[in-house]
């Protein structure tokens, strides 16, 4: 009996996953280097896989069913009636196996098609956030009723200028700013709404690109509050409950 022919007895054992002791870590090791053993239990472990699924599928083909007896067949007379009594015990987990197998491709497919639908669910969302986000933009841009105010800086070229857009029914505000100086480490501008009475109205923090532009959009407000005026200080960078003087620039309705 040579090399190949000892091992090939314990194939269809280790296939089964009944072999044990010694001769399943001598086969293991004999497999590392031997590629011809490894195809022949690779063919085994799809020829049981075909058997086992046929309890509740097609007939399996015949030569898998054969291969497999044939593998079975060579075992020595002691090691056949073990196989054969380990056989019968292990059909029903072979069969087991198989379906839970199964059913494990069957749930990651429908996982990775649950996601990919929550994927374009969340894109069609943030699509629908965005366009209503510029529809409201546009209405506070075209509303008749705004306020539009215009807020300037003392005249040093390049003057500071902002452009405020005010709905009070929709409590939307717009605002846009250019040429504002860069403001140092930890500082950023806080735009403040005016009412005729009362506090001022903290209106959105924000810092200047390097061109000196600035946008304000639609910042959280308290419903239909009036403005009489804007204004805009310079405050920590997560901005302040009241205005810290001075005052860099101004602008009242129009």
């Amino acid at each position: 009996m040579n090399v190949h022919e000892q091992f090939a007895e314990d194939l269809a054992l280790y296939a089964l996953g009944i072999l044990q002791g010694e001769e399943r870590v001598a086969l293991e090791r004999h497999l590392e280097e031997c590629a011809s053993c490894h195809r022949e239990l690779e063919q085994l472990r799809g020829d049981m896989a075909l058997l086992a699924l046929s309890t509740a599928g097609p007939t399996p083909p015949r030569r898998a069913r054969q291969r497999l007896m044939d593998a079975v067949a060579v075992e020595s007379r002691a090691h056949r009636v073990s196989a054969r009594r380990w056989w019968w015990a292990a059909v029903p987990w072979v069969v087991a196996a198989a379906l839970a197998l199964a059913a494990v491709v069957f749930w990651r497919q429908g996982d990775r098609q649950a996601r990919r639908i929550a994927e374009l669910q969340s894109e069609s969302a943030q699509q629908q956030d965005q366009l209503q986000r510029a529809r409201e933009i546009v209405e506070t841009l075209t509303a008749t009723d705004a306020m539009r105010v215009t807020l300037v800086a003392a005249k040093t070229p390049p003057q500071p200028q902002g452009k405020a857009i005010y709905v009070r029914d929709r409590s939307s505000l717009i605002f846009l700013a250019s040429n504002m100086p860069a403001l140092p480490t930890q500082k950023a501008y806080e735009l403040w709404l005016i009412p005729p009475k009362g506090a001022p109205v903290p209106a959105g923090v924000f810092k200047p690109d390097a061109r000196g532009g600035a946008t304000v959009i639609n910042p959280p407000l308290p419903t239909r509050v009036e403005a009489k005026a804007f204004a805009i200080t310079v405050e920590p960078e997560q901005g302040s409950l009241s205005p810290t003087m001075p005052i860099v620039m101004m602008g009242a309705g129009e």
